[in-house]
């Protein structure tokens, strides 16, 4: 959803940059609209980062011993993230 979000703030920004000419004596909207594409872009590059985040397995294994009953514990915890397709 992140990188949808960019891509929108980006084309905004662009919108405002190169098609609108309204010219507004209290704001610059050419500003505002390199403000949306430099935006845009910096939230595409953090969708990407997270969605490879995502795609990682990570997997736990603990051993100790039971100083009650002398017993040997073992503990196992495996995660996955992501699409199992490649």
């Amino acid at each position: 959803m992140s990188i949808g979000a960019g891509i929108a703030l980006f084309v905004i920004g662009a919108i405002l940059v190169f098609a609108v000419n309204v010219e507004v004596e209290w704001v610059n909207l050419d500003m505002i609209g390199y403000i949306l594409m430099g935006a845009g872009a910096l939230v595409f590059l953090i969708g990407i980062v997270l969605m490879a985040r995502r795609r990682s397995t990570e997997t736990v294994s603990r051993t100790a011993v039971d100083p009650a009953a002398g017993e040997r514990v073992t503990r196992r915890s495996t995660t996955t993230s992501g699409d199992d397709t490649l």
